[in-house]
């Protein structure tokens, strides 16, 4: 484990450089695992991407928390409690390769938890390496297959400080997600199924049903997202997933795409509901539209975010059958 590469990156960030970057190889021209110096995944469409600086005050607090869940892990470095925070903890600060190993040190330990799968299927997904997710996300699920669901604990808590997500929903949402962004939309429909089998609060509602209308609709399969949008009302108590909920009061016809974001008018005010709204355009026959909004999208920063990631799937995809 590098032990010390978070400590430098925090402060790096806190200064406002685009650091965390690994040493190069003789040649200078590349870091780890064959990356360009200090890039921590190359983007669908063939792009190195970098960590995005922090504001001082982020990276300051990101930096505490590390050295609390350092300290919490060198008391006891084969506690898995103390190995998922760490790989977490490092995680949010964008150094997903850095979490990766830590998670990849906690299967070592632990190989029968689902957590350090499920948390390592993750970081799969945000440095684009789908396949990888799916093995880990899948192993995680027949390991909690039969068992009780269990409350997983916020890493960054919303303003009630309730936790709104599962162990178990939490696997099934990556593992869905993961196929949804190769294009097997067919393939993630059984994780939507097995994620709302464990849905107990309306955060959990939204944020599944939002994916899993889309795949419907990619697959044609327009009469089957009656049922998917049917539990979903605008007086709904959501308290982080808002824009998930935005955006199927929009699928519902309760909203209107121009008032989530409307192009003319500026940039989207979120990625994911930016995305959500590109792709209502793509499925409903406006395909150059659609791919000007996800153009818009990769413009931005972020680009660990789901609806991020999707655009370039998105984006990669149309540039592929244009070329074919």
């Amino acid at each position: 484990m590098k032990r010390y590469r978070t400590e430098l990156c925090a402060l790096a960030l806190a200064l406002g450089f685009a650091a965390c970057d690994e040493p190069a190889d003789e040649a200078g021209a590349s870091g780890g695992d064959g990356l360009p110096a200090g890039a921590e995944a190359i983007s669908l469409l063939g792009e190195p991407l970098h960590p995005s600086p922090a504001s001082a005050e982020v990276a300051a607090e990101q930096q505490r928390d590390i050295e609390v869940a350092r300290a919490d892990y060198d008391a006891d470095p084969d506690d898995a409690d103390a190995i998922i925070w760490l790989g977490r903890r490092v995680g949010y600060t964008g150094a997903f390769r850095e979490a990766i190993e830590i998670f990849s040190e906690g299967i070592e330990k632990h190989p029968n938890d689902a957590r350090m799968y499920r948390h390592r299927g993750h970081r799969w997904i945000s440095v684009r390496e789908f396949d990888r997710a799916i093995e880990d996300l899948s192993r995680a699920a027949d390991l909690v297959r039969g068992d009780e669901d269990e409350v997983e604990p916020d890493g960054q808590p919303n303003a009630r400080g309730i936790p709104t997500s599962t162990l178990q929903s939490n696997i099934h949402y990556h593992l869905a997600l993961a196929r949804y962004l190769k294009g097997d939309f067919e393939g993630a429909l059984p994780s939507y199924e097995a994620y709302m089998a464990v849905t107990t609060n309306p955060d959990q509602l939204v944020a599944i049903s939002h994916w899993w209308y889309m795949a419907l609709r990619r697959l044609g399969r327009d009469a089957e997202t009656a049922a998917v949008l049917e539990p979903v009302t605008a007086d709904l108590d959501v308290i982080e997933n808002t824009s998930y909920h935005r955006l199927l009061l929009m699928y519902k016809g309760e909203l209107a795409a121009d008032e989530l974001w409307d192009p003319e008018s500026g940039d989207p005010a979120g990625v994911a509901v930016a995305y959500g709204v590109a792709t209502w355009h793509l499925y409903n026959g406006r395909e150059a539209q659609a791919a000007e909004m996800y153009r818009r999208i990769l413009e931005g920063s972020g680009w660990a975010g789901f609806g991020y990631i999707a655009s370039e799937a998105e984006i990669a995809r149309l540039e592929a059958d244009a070329g074919g």
